[in-house]
């Protein structure tokens, strides 16, 4: 059997795919053990304005946010499963077997990514209309934050030319957080910015060990990453930096402002563990996604620790 004739075999026995089985497809292609990343930054916002003392505090607004969020890194993920493909990064060893496995279309994808941006505008026309924030401000980081989310791996490709971990840094922290700051209080309060630190750092690592996994590879397709650039020994040390430094300043945080922050300890034995299979090359195949798994918890004890300090323990804020 030719390739054209498998190809066609493959498609239409993706097109009699039961629909619970083509959803969970769908579903499997946004890749939502990543979504974490967003998530947490964006609840973060919302806990530091609930403790900020705004008395309209809406959870309404909370929703419409985390589902704004969340949509346009959805759609991320499908342009990056895109261009990874076409440009013939993703291949027989990738661990995203979207398109590599023919699990969904190219057109599919496009069409799934298409709909969750179109998603995450209609989450953003409502977050508008129920916001204090200006609306232009509000636009400002919405739009910002969705044109890097399509600029990571389409257009100039930032992931390609070593500047996907900046704007990973920045989006999936400061960015993130100060969006769902604003839309809640309708104002911008800059020293919310220091509270996505540990997020972005923990965030970071997620990429980096992604990277690092791939980093023969990438090196052979002609792309560069920080991994490519720094190379393997000094991967190790920076992946340790960005995971354990967040440990550090939740000690730092504990000591001199609540015992709360102390929360997020509760994940370092696991953050032990995934170090150690991340310097081993045998077991570093699963880190990225258990990396991500760290991320879900730590995030989640983070903004549980925020909620519960008082309001005067807070650090940074007047």
């Amino acid at each position: 059997m030719g390739n054209g004739e498998a190809n066609n075999v493959r498609g239409s026995s993706d097109a009699s795919k039961p629909p619970l089985m083509k959803l969970s497809s769908y579903v499997l292609a946004l890749r939502p053990w990543s979504l974490s990343a967003s998530l947490m930054p964006t609840l973060l916002g919302c806990a530091i304005a609930y403790k900020y003392g705004h008395s309209d505090f809406n959870w309404l607004t909370v929703i419409l946010t985390s589902f704004t969020v969340v949509s346009v890194h959805g759609a991320g993920n499908l342009v990056n499963t895109y261009f990874d493909y076409t440009k013939g990064i993703d291949g027989r060893l990738s661990e995203d077997r979207t398109l590599v496995d023919h699990i969904l279309s190219k057109d599919e994808v496009v069409t799934l990514g298409a709909m969750l941006y179109a998603a995450g505008c209609v989450g953003f026309i409502l977050l508008v209309a129920i916001s204090p924030a200006k609306m232009e401000h509000l636009a400002l980081v919405y739009f910002g934050g969705l044109s890097s989310s399509f600029l990571y791996t389409g257009g100039i490709g930032l992931k390609y030319i070593a500047l996907g971990d900046v704007l990973i840094l920045i989006i999936f922290g400061p960015i993130s957080v100060l969006f769902a700051f604003m839309a809640q209080t309708g104002y911008v309060e800059w020293a919310t910015i220091y509270y996505a630190i540990p997020l972005a750092l923990n965030t970071e690592a997620i990429l980096h060990s992604n990277n690092t996994r791939d980093l023969e590879v990438d090196r052979q397709k002609g792309i560069v990453t920080l991994a490519i650039l720094v190379g393997h020994t000094a991967s190790r040390v920076l992946y340790a930096f960005l995971l354990f430094t967040p440990y550090i300043l939740f000690v730092v945080f504990g000591l001199r402002h609540s015992v709360w922050f102390l929360l997020p300890l509760i994940t370092l034995p696991e953050a032990f563990r995934i170090e150690k299979r991340f310097r081993c090359p045998q077991t570093i195949q699963k880190v990225p996604r258990q990396t991500a798994k760290l991320n879900l918890f730590f995030g989640f004890l983070y903004v549980l620790a925020c909620s519960l300090t008082n309001v005067h323990q807070l650090p940074f804020l007047p």
